[in-house]
């Protein structure tokens, strides 16, 4: 199998070039090495083709370049696109980028592949942010935590999209190209709307990965901000648990084309992000942790964000196995093995 990632040099990417290279996959990164550390992946990931079964292929480019895309596309059975600009404030700040690099990338990806003379399948990166605030959804305040009031298993496909901020309009638009593209020109076309994801190799910062960013901060005595009331609830899907089903959907895309799929850990792994949290974080910690100081809420920020995955389940029997201290604690030995990164 030969599969195409952009942003493989990211957190998510590089997780899921590691894992098919371990299956003896021929993988091609397409990244332009802008974040900061995506080259530290690289280089792991390049030991590792140089070892393992299958092979490693890096291409260095921008998603804004449709040449490069189109004469990679006809190479690859799969394109996994997972590059992309990834924070709320950034968009805020610079909406024009963010567009450029999210709507206009998505379409020069799809566009790639189907003018290729084989048109490989399409997996698209999308995210909860194009639900919006959701600002319509009953909530529930407790002491530790808000929850939805009449949603037991969170917010499905059909919930109304609302794209709220820059970022939910750049990452909203590719995520219904994508989606039009396997109805109007057949291409083979699936859509994940991921909730937040955690792990290894993740270079959380402020503005995204929230939980790698406190482990991060927690260890190198760095300020933490706590935005809102710290009791916003989010669902939690370890690393593993995410290439797992990226796996599943590169092997059984006929299933899949057209569909849209919430991807999040459900109910069973919530947590809210400061007020529940807290206690955990000063577990691996070993002592009391206390945020810097305190923000208001910002633009888009969801009391709760829960996504129903029983679609993905029926379609694909794909659940999240991993607890979220089970994950939190990978995540914090990784970040502890590798601080010299965070220096």
């Amino acid at each position: 199998m030969r599969t195409l990632i952009t942003g493989g040099a990211g957190f998510i990417g590089s997780n899921l070039a590691a894992r098919l290279i371990a299956r003896g996959h021929a993988v091609t990164i397409f990244d332009n090495l802008s974040r900061p550390r995506t080259a530290y992946n690289l280089g792991w990931l390049q030991g590792l083709g140089e070892h393992g079964p299958g092979t490693l292929t890096f291409v260095e480019g921008d998603l804004r370049d449709f040449s490069a895309l189109e004469q990679l596309a006809p190479k690859a059975d799969t394109i996994v696109h997972l590059a992309g600009q990834v924070a709320v404030t950034t968009s805020v700040q610079n909406p024009r980028d963010d567009f450029m690099v999210n709507a206009l990338g998505t379409l020069n990806v799809l566009e790639a592949a189907r003018l290729a003379p084989q048109q490989p399948a399409v997996i698209y990166s999308s995210t909860n942010k194009v639900y919006g605030s959701m600002e319509e959804v009953a909530i529930v305040e407790e002491p530790t935590r808000y929850r939805y009031r009449d949603l037991p298993h969170g917010i499905d496909e059909r919930f109304p999209i609302d794209f709220h901020s820059p970022y939910g309009c750049s990452k909203g638009a590719g995520d219904q190209y994508v989606r039009d593209y396997a109805r109007i020109y057949g291409l083979r076309t699936t859509v994940f709307r991921q909730s937040t994801i955690y792990g290894p190799r993740q270079f959380g910062v402020e503005d995204q990965g929230w939980a790698a960013h406190f482990a991060i901060a927690t260890l190198m005595g760095r300020p933490i901000t706590i935005y809102g009331d710290g009791k916003q609830v989010r669902d939690m899907l370890y690393i593993d648990d995410l290439i797992d089903l990226y796996e599943l959907a590169i092997a059984n895309n006929e299933r899949t084309v057209g569909q849209i799929y919430n991807v999040g850990g459900g109910m069973a792994h919530t947590i809210s992000i400061w007020q529940e949290f807290q206690p955990l974080i000063s577990h691996l910690a070993g002592h009391t942790v206390q945020p810097t100081s305190h923000g208001e809420w910002r633009p888009g920020d969801q009391q709760v964000c829960v996504l129903d995955t029983r679609k993905v389940e029926r379609d694909l029997g794909w659940q999240p196995k991993t607890s979220f201290p089970t994950g939190m604690q990978r995540l914090w030995d990784w970040i502890v093995e590798h601080r010299d990164l965070f220096v």
